[in-house]
């Protein structure tokens, strides 16, 4: 396969996943367990068991708090171009 500028959709995954698993040096994790602190992370810390699974369930709380943020923003958005859809469309009856 030859690889021309045309085909960078096809290599976006393979760049994603590496930019995503990629080890930062500086923090010793990847930007994804920086984010969302894995077991491993958190046991670096020395966290106890008690704070282990507060900050777990906090952050769990966190992402469903993001995933109705998302869902309201995203219903939001369909509302906002449906209004301009829907004054050009003309009802026929047959």
């Amino acid at each position: 396969m030859v690889v021309t500028y045309k085909d960078w959709n096809k290599m976006l995954l393979y760049a994603l996943h590496a930019d995503h698993t990629i080890i930062i040096t500086s923090m010793s994790a990847t930007p994804l367990e920086a984010a969302i602190p894995s077991l491993r992370i958190l046991k670096e810390a020395e966290l106890d068991e008690l704070q282990w699974a507060k900050q777990r369930f906090e952050q769990l709380n966190f992402i469903d708090e993001k995933r109705l943020s998302t869902i309201c923003h995203h219903q939001l958005c369909q509302s906002r171009m449906a209004k301009p859809y829907n004054k050009k469309v003309r009802p026929k009856v047959f």
